[in-house]
């Protein structure tokens, strides 16, 4: 398969954090969106976007969490919104719609990993529905402020999609869930939503990137018990961590998130997967890069007809 999945040297790396990668960019007067965008590499998302001009409003599950996390900041606006409700995604959208505003970043931060075996909406698993059916229908209702600026929208993936293509036999796990392999089809689907959005939006100057942020021990751990993260090489048993060069800090490891969504030099591409602040190269042998099953636009294209069945939104239906 041809691709553009090569590295174009961009002059930054695993260490680069959110400052550094928007050093010179000036954001004033720029709208962006920020699911997530007050815990984790979210939060630090968010702070590197306001600090370099833009406003940002941050739709939260909990707003009051949300607004505590965000006390201080300027220029960020707090919702509601629920990605495992789809009934909470129409009215968030709804809303911002009503405000008349237009898009110019929308970044797909939130997600939840590894959780034991949950369903919402029509029984559907929690980590399918939640890291991608909500945010396939928020960009889809949000489409007509989308549009109009050209924005760019970024999904955030992780290496976890190595883990697991589509389980196109039984998407939702209802026969053998494991909570990994779930998780991988999840980051999977973010990539594949990427590529397809950025296939069917570049008419209109929208672009499209996935990426993975790195390994960063952050809230999205909250499913995981100290021992299991024992048992995996992460942490000590007095929760010391065992490999600090091998994880980013929090500001390190939303830089590939703000790079992919503001970086001159991706002007022109799109659909594409990103880590470490650059184009990932197609991976091989070793657990970088990214996997062929995650940018094959023939399943890109069956997973965005069967997200529009699940979720009944389509901002491209003819």
């Amino acid at each position: 398969m041809s691709t553009a999945q090569h590295k174009i040297g961009s002059g930054f790396g695993a260490t680069s954090t959110a400052d550094e990668v928007l050093e010179g960019i000036d954001l004033s007067g720029k709208l962006a969106l920020v699911t997530g965008g007050y815990s984790g590499i979210g939060l630090e998302t968010t702070r590197a976007l306001v600090k370099a001009g833009a406003l940002v409003v941050v739709p939260a599950r909990r707003p009051e969490t949300a607004e505590q996390a965000l006390a201080g900041l300027p220029g960020v606006e707090v919702d509601e919104l629920d990605l495992g409700d789809l009934e909470s995604v129409r009215r968030f959208a709804e809303r911002f719609l009503a405000s008349g505003r237009g898009l110019d970043i929308v970044i797909d931060s939130a997600g939840i990993m590894a959780c034991p075996e949950t369903r919402v909406g029509d029984g559907w698993e929690a980590q399918f529905a939640t890291n991608h059916l909500g945010h396939f229908a928020l960009v889809n209702r949000l489409w007509p402020a989308i549009a109009p600026g050209g924005a760019r929208v970024v999904s955030v993936s992780s290496r976890g999609h190595h883990a697991a293509g589509i389980r196109w036999d039984d998407i939702h796990w209802r026969q053998g869930y494991d909570k990994w392999e779930a998780y991988g089809q999840a980051k999977t689907a973010n990539v594949l939503f990427a590529v397809q959005l950025d296939k069917l939006g570049r008419d209109a100057g929208v672009r499209a990137f996935a990426l993975h942020p790195g390994g960063i021990l952050t809230p999205l751990q909250r499913h995981l018990a100290q021992e299991e993260m024992v048992e995996r090489g992460w942490i000590d048993e007095e929760g010391n961590l065992l490999h600090p060069e091998v994880f980013k800090t929090p500001q390190q490891g939303a830089a590939t998130q703000v790079w992919a969504a503001t970086s001159p030099q991706l002007d022109g591409l799109g659909g594409l997967y990103l880590e470490d602040c650059d184009i990932a190269e197609p991976a091989q042998d070793t657990r970088e890069g990214v996997k062929d099953w995650a940018i094959d636009p023939e399943q890109a294209a069956r997973l965005w007809t069967l997200s529009a069945e699940l979720t009944g939104v389509d901002a491209f239906a003819s």
